[in-house]
């Protein structure tokens, strides 16, 4: 019997989301003069005992370049999309504190179906 030992990585930041924008896809330019594209992408939680209602994940979304830039400037709230990249946790400072938020900084994105169609 031969067993074959595929290299494990060290760690890995992945994240792969299927489901609908929720927050129109708006620019931002941040001081530095960089572009900066933000949206919402909501993905549902199916049911499950510790749930029996099904809920959903509201993750926000950031793009900072390349061509994904392009594509999420033509969607629109309800379009179904598909994107990747990795999680990130950013910290700031606001007038109440030092505070942290979750986002998923976009690598690729894609338009599967626009709201309404089908």
């Amino acid at each position: 019997m031969t067993t074959t030992h595929e290299a494990v990585p060290e760690s890995v930041n992945e994240v792969r989301l299927l489901g609908r924008v929720t927050a129109q896809p708006e620019q931002v330019v941040l001081p530095s003069g960089d572009p900066l594209w933000t949206f919402r992408v909501t993905v549902p939680r199916p049911p499950d005992k510790a749930r029996p209602r099904p809920g959903v994940d509201a993750l926000d979304c950031k793009v900072w370049g390349g061509r994904v830039r392009r594509s999420v400037q033509t969607w629109s709230v309800g379009d179904q999309v598909e994107v990747a990249g990795a999680l990130r946790r950013r910290f700031f400072l606001t007038p109440q504190g030092r505070v942290s938020r979750v986002e998923v900084e976009v690598t690729s994105g894609r338009l599967i179906r626009r709201a309404g169609s089908g």
